[in-house]
């Protein structure tokens, strides 16, 4: 059984027992977190939601919070001497799936 979910502005497909990086959510590792499900399938059949599905549910557990590969941005101005080096490291929290509910 696989499930479609929403977090973060963004849409995952998960099973049980994954391990997904979603943006940061503000609780300490351990803590229990429930999803928006989309959409629901597996055995050959399909549930979607309208746009959420009612009665479904998505549970998983926080892992860690992680940060993600370094992204060098740059800003360049040309004759004028303009240059500006950052770096970037976007916040992730790692969660694993627990339970799908359809």
């Amino acid at each position: 059984m696989y499930a479609i979910i929403a977090a973060g502005g963004r849409q995952y497909r998960v099973s049980q027992d994954d391990v997904i990086f979603v943006d940061k959510i503000d609780q300490e590792a351990g803590a229990k977190v429930s999803f928006n499900v989309l959409m629901v399938g597996g055995d050959g059949e399909i549930k979607v939601g309208n746009p959420l599905l009612d009665g479904a549910k998505v549970e998983g557990e926080i892992v860690a919070q992680v940060k993600g590969e370094k992204i060098i941005v740059g800003k360049y101005k040309s004759k004028k001497n303009y240059h500006r080096k950052n770096g970037h490291r976007q916040p992730y929290t790692k969660v694993k799936i627990t339970a799908i509910q359809a």
